[in-house]
This record gives structure tokens, C-alpha cells and sequence, in this order.
């Protein structure tokens, strides 16, 4: 079983930064990619940004050039560091280990 832990969400103005943690425990060892999600109220789920080994990442359009996501392997932890953030970022983020999900934590920028 795998247990995901996130922190670092909250209220920032718009042009703000946060950096989201994502600390997993359990038997992770055989679990390649890592992720996070985002869901705004009366939106789908959508993929955010994902990485896997080697260091191959991913981003959504929307948050290139912007957001950041890294992992540290020695911690079991995967970062998303928000930059610029926009209003259209306020979600509910949700990282990922493999089919492993946390449990959600909120984001809101205010213009």
C-alpha cells in the first residue's frame, strides 16, 4: 500500500508562486511515474505536469514555462513549483505515484 501525503497549496495573488510537495511511503520502489493533477469546481480532472525515470517530464499547454515539476528520489517526494501563477490555475491539485493518489490539496489565486 502507498500513502501520498501533499502540502504547500493555499492563497496567493496573481503573478505569485507556490511549491507544492508530494511525499509518498509505502512500497513505492517498483513505481516509475509520478504526477500531479488539477480540478477546478465544475471542470474535469486534467493532467498538470508528469515525470518518469530518466528525468522525460511532461506539462498541460497551459502551465508551460511556467510550473515545474522534479522529484527527489531519496525523499519519495515529487515537487510542482507554480510560478505566474494565473486565477485560471484555483483548483484542487492532486499528485500521483503510478496509480496512487493523494488526496488533494487547494489552490487559489486571486486576481
Amino acid at each position: 500500500q502507498v500513502q501520498l501525503v501533499e502540502s504547500g497549496g493555499g492563497l496567493v495573488q496573481a503573478g505569485g508562486s507556490l511549491r507544492l510537495s508530494c511525499v509518498a511511503s509505502g512500497s513505492i520502489f517498483s513505481i516509475n511515474g509520478m504526477g500531479w493533477y488539477r480540478q477546478a469546481p465544475g471542470k474535469q480532472r486534467e493532467l498538470v505536469a508528469r515525470i518518469i525515470s530518466g528525468g522525460y517530464t511532461d506539462y498541460a499547454n497551459s502551465v508551460k514555462g511556467r510550473f515545474t515539476i522534479s522529484r527527489d528520489n531519496a525523499k519519495n517526494t515529487v515537487y510542482l513549483q507554480m510560478n505566474s501563477l494565473k486565477p485560471e490555475d484555483t483548483a484542487v491539485y492532486y499528485c500521483t505515484f503510478g496509480h496512487y493518489w493523494g488526496q488533494g490539496t487547494q489552490v487559489t489565486v486571486s486576481s
